[in-house]
């Protein structure tokens, strides 16, 4: 069988996807090869050369990434920090916005033995288990609603126990449930959460709208419904002087620490921007019960 340069291969995939409004497409058509190669990235010249088999695969996978598949469902998986989890419907694909959230919230419990970690929301379990990764030590608790998503999350934690990590505990449970985590209440270090912020009828990219689950995405008609639950919660959660992160709409800058501020129980409040600038996650702490 004649084999045919990778090169040029990615190079016409790259100039499909761009002509289809996809907005990295070099990197997607790389990424793309070195999965059906089977090679990291930076390791793909290192196959110059490959057989039509490979070539009718990747045809076939920019194909549908040109149709605005998500690439992580392509490829079957997304990367959150430390962690790669895998990813397909049902369940929303983590962004790499997030990771700002992750490392705030891993510097809060830097000094924290043991530190007992609740992440609301947890969808794949990717952020879960970003910190279970970083902090072997830590107990991790998740939660999770949609018995798809948590489906996902089983998944994901079983293969990161398989692999030699440290166990994370999975609770089917709604973040707006009065007593969810009781037996948690007051004992918290750090409560993250990545909730559904989207408000409805938002316009959003066909990767969101045609593949991440609604529920995961629409948090209600001004995107905070979800939100002033886990803030409800989290109050209850934490330690004194514990943490909490929560993610949000980039249109929730000022309204999001607004409600953080009316919780008398939770100080310090910060608004947090992204790599490009936009409001993206907002953090307080549980008030000490003797302040300095």
């Amino acid at each position: 069988m004649r084999r045919q340069p990778l090169r040029l291969a990615i190079l016409e995939a790259e100039r499909t996807l761009a002509t289809a409004g996809i907005a990295s497409p070099r990197v997607d058509a790389e990424l793309l090869a070195a999965h059906v190669v089977g090679v990291e990235r930076g390791r793909l010249m290192l196959h110059p050369l490959v057989d039509q088999p490979v070539l009718d695969a990747l045809r076939e996978l920019v194909e549908r990434r040109a149709a605005r598949e998500p690439l992580q469902h392509l490829v079957g998986t997304a990367v959150l920090g430390p962690v790669e989890v895998a990813v397909g419907p049902g369940v929303f694909t983590p962004r790499p916005e997030t990771e700002l959230l992750l490392e705030w919230g891993l510097r809060e419990i830097a000094d924290v033995a043991q530190p007992l970690v609740v992440d609301l929301c947890t969808g794949s379990g990717a952020l879960a288990l970003a910190v279970a990764a970083s902090r072997p030590d830590a107990r991790v608790h998740a939660v999770e609603a949609d018995p798809a998503a948590l489906t996902w999350a089983q998944r994901n934690v079983a293969a990161h126990v398989a692999a030699g990590g440290t166990p994370v505990t999975l609770h089917a449970a709604d973040v707006r449930w009065p007593d969810l985590l009781v037996e948690l209440e007051t004992h918290v270090d750090l409560v993250l959460c990545n909730p559904p912020y989207v408000p409805d009828g938002t316009r959003l990219p066909p990767e969101v709208t045609d593949w991440d689950p609604p529920a995961a995405v629409f948090g209600g008609p001004d995107g905070l419904e979800v939100i002033r639950a886990v803030i409800s919660a989290s109050a209850a959660l934490l330690r004194y002087g514990g943490g909490l992160a929560i993610e949000h709409d980039d249109t929730h800058g000022e309204t999001v620490p607004a409600l953080l501020r009316r919780r008398k129980v939770l100080t310090e409040v910060e608004e947090h921007h992204d790599l490009a600038g936009r409001p993206r996650f907002a953090t307080a702490r549980r008030r000490p019960l003797h302040p300095a």
